[in-house]
């Protein structure tokens, strides 16, 4: 998924029903469902990727750097 809207819609449905069966199981569905949201949304905001230009140069020169034989002397 590349869009991040997307991402935290996903992230809500999923705690919405995660809250809704817990609200049924302890009494509290509105309390639960709630919750459910609420974490659902910090869920989906993490699933962004954070590759940039910037950090992929400095994965690339990190990575072609340890692939260089050590030199002993």
């Amino acid at each position: 998924m590349k869009r991040p809207s997307m991402q935290i819609a996903l992230g809500i449905v999923l705690g919405a029903g995660v809250g809704t069966a817990l609200g049924v199981a302890a009494g509290h569905v509105a309390a639960w469902l709630g919750i459910g949201i609420a974490i659902g949304v910090v869920i989906g905001s993490n699933l962004r990727s954070t590759n940039c230009a910037e950090c992929a140069e400095v994965h690339e020169r990190h990575h072609a750097r340890n692939q260089q034989p050590e030199a002993r002397g």
